[in-house]
């Protein structure tokens, strides 16, 4: 069976950001459990244009993450929690994803979605898990049981390594399930279809 195709879509477009490094630890992850992963950070989501549903057609950038996205067989979210939800740099992400709409799978139908929010407070954190978990709701995905909320400040140590064992096992916790996930889907269509 081909491997799984894991997409992590989020970060900041300061380097070396503390979400997007937390984002690459969990697809780093999903690879060690057998998938294939590909990582749409901040640098690249700052140069996705402002969504426009008027525009004639999608500009690379917008092409290239909606072609990823229609060949998921799982996503990875990651984003800051800001004032209580997510960066306008992930939704913006998101909201350019309303280029599948009219696909035989529209946005996130039927995939798995692992989030990953990074703040500095415990009710940042919180409140930005659930809206994104609205948000994929919406967006007709499945999120996975387990979200990770992870306090932002000193979660990676100075040589780069996570601080922490117990942040360490929640990334590794959403990698699992959404690889999980996705391999029984995978699985399913390929019984289906004989």
């Amino acid at each position: 069976m081909n491997r799984p195709l894991i997409i992590g879509i989020g970060g900041t477009p300061r380097a070396v950001s503390t979400t997007e490094r937390a984002l690459a630890l969990a697809l780093r992850q999903a690879e060690g459990v057998g998938a294939r992963t590909t990582l749409f950070g901040g640098e690249f989501l700052e140069r996705l244009p402002h969504f426009n549903p008027g525009l004639a057609g999608p500009s690379s950038e917008q092409a290239e993450l909606v072609a990823a996205v229609r060949d998921a067989d799982g996503i990875i979210l990651a984003t800051p929690g800001y004032h209580g939800s997510l960066s306008g740099l992930v939704k913006n992400a998101l909201d350019t994803l309303e280029l599948t709409r009219a696909d035989a799978r529209p946005y996130f139908h039927g995939l798995p979605v692992g989030i990953i929010i990074t703040a500095d407070g415990a009710q940042a954190g919180g409140t930005t898990l659930m809206a994104v978990r609205a948000i994929i709701h919406a967006m007709r995905g499945w999120p996975t049981p387990f979200g990770a909320a992870l306090k932002a400040s000193n979660l990676f140590d100075d040589s780069g390594e996570i601080g922490e064992a117990k942040d360490a096992a929640q990334l590794a916790m959403v990698a699992d399930q959404v690889v999980e996930f996705a391999q029984m889907r995978r699985a399913q269509s390929m019984g289906a279809g004989q």
